[in-house]
C-alpha cells in the first residue's frame, strides 16, 4: 500500500518554496522520494533553502525567479529541457497578502495580488502541462488555494479573488487535461501559522478569534499539509480531478 504514496523518480517543482508552506512541501514530497526544484525571487533564500534539504540527504536543485514573469517562466523550463530536467509534479505555492479595504485598494496592488497568487499559476502550469502532453506520461498539478476560495473576508477582497480564481482554475485544468493523465487539484489551507500570518497571531483579538471559531481551537502547522500535498502528487490520487481539499481543522465545517 505505502508504494502508492511513493513519489521516486518524480521530479516536483515548488513555486514559493524557500520557506513557509512552500518549503514544507518541499521538504515532504523529497522525504516521499521526489527530486525537489526550490523556488522563489531572491537567488540567496533560494540557495540556503536548497541546502538545508541537501544536507539531510535530499535530492533539491535551486533556480530563483519570477513567476509571474511569463518570460522568466519559460526561460526556467527551456534550461531544464536542456538539462533533462523533466518536471512530474508542480505545486503552485507562490503567494502574498494587502490587507486593505476595497474602496481605498489601488488598481496597482490589486492587479499585484491577482498577478502573483493567481496568474502565475496558470503561467507554470501551463508550460509544465504543454511538456506533460508531449511526453504523454501524464503528471499533478496541485495550486494552493485559500479558505478565501469559499468564504470571504474584509479588507482581503483581492486575495479573496485570486484564491477563488485558483479553485476554477483548477477545474478549468481538469476539463482540459484530464484527458492526457494529468491530475490538476488544490489544497485550501486554513490558518496555519507563517511568517505572513505572524502578524494576525501577533495580534490578541485575531488570534483569539481563530482559536474560538476553529473546531480544532489552534492554527495549524505548514507540515499538516504535507500528506495532503503528497497524496495529490502520488499515485494514489489517479483518479482525483478538479478537486480542491481544505486542510483548515474543521473551520469551513461550522460555519
Amino acid at each position: 500500500m505505502t508504494t502508492l504514496f511513493d513519489l521516486s523518480g518524480r521530479t516536483a517543482l515548488v513555486t514559493g518554496s524557500a520557506r513557509g508552506i512552500g518549503f514544507a512541501l518541499a521538504e515532504g514530497l523529497a522525504t516521499a522520494g521526489a527530486s525537489v526544484i526550490l523556488n522563489g525571487t531572491r537567488a540567496d533564500t533560494v540557495a540556503e533553502a536548497t541546502d538545508r534539504l541537501e544536507s539531510k540527504g535530499f535530492k533539491a536543485q535551486g533556480r530563483a525567479f519570477d513567476v509571474t514573469d511569463e518570460a522568466a517562466v519559460a526561460d526556467a523550463f527551456a534550461q531544464w529541457d536542456k538539462d533533462g530536467v523533466q518536471v512530474d509534479i508542480v505545486i503552485n505555492n507562490a503567494g502574498i497578502q494587502f490587507r486593505k479595504p476595497l474602496v481605498e485598494l489601488e488598481l496597482a496592488d490589486w492587479q499585484r495580488v491577482i498577478d502573483t497568487n493567481l496568474t502565475s499559476a496558470f503561467i507554470v502550469a501551463r508550460e509544465a502541462a504543454r511538456r506533460m502532453i508531449a511526453r504523454g506520461t501524464g503528471g499533478k498539478v496541485i495550486n494552493i488555494g485559500s479558505l478565501t476560495s469559499e468564504s470571504a473576508r474584509a479588507t482581503v477582497g483581492a486575495y479573496t479573488a485570486a484564491k477563488g480564481g485558483i479553485k476554477m482554475l483548477t477545474r478549468a485544468m481538469s476539463a482540459e487535461w484530464a484527458s492526457s493523465n494529468i491530475q490538476a487539484n488544490a489544497i485550501g489551507p486554513g490558518y496555519i501559522l507563517t511568517d505572513m500570518n505572524q502578524a494576525l497571531v501577533d495580534n490578541a483579538a485575531f488570534d483569539a478569534w481563530v482559536k474560538s471559531s476553529n473546531p480544532s481551537q489552534r492554527w495549524g502547522k505548514p507540515d499538516e499539509l504535507v500528506g495532503t500535498a503528497v497524496y495529490l502528487s502520488s499515485q494514489a490520487s489517479s483518479y482525483v480531478n478538479g478537486q480542491i481539499i481544505y486542510v483548515d481543522g474543521g473551520w469551513l465545517a461550522v460555519l
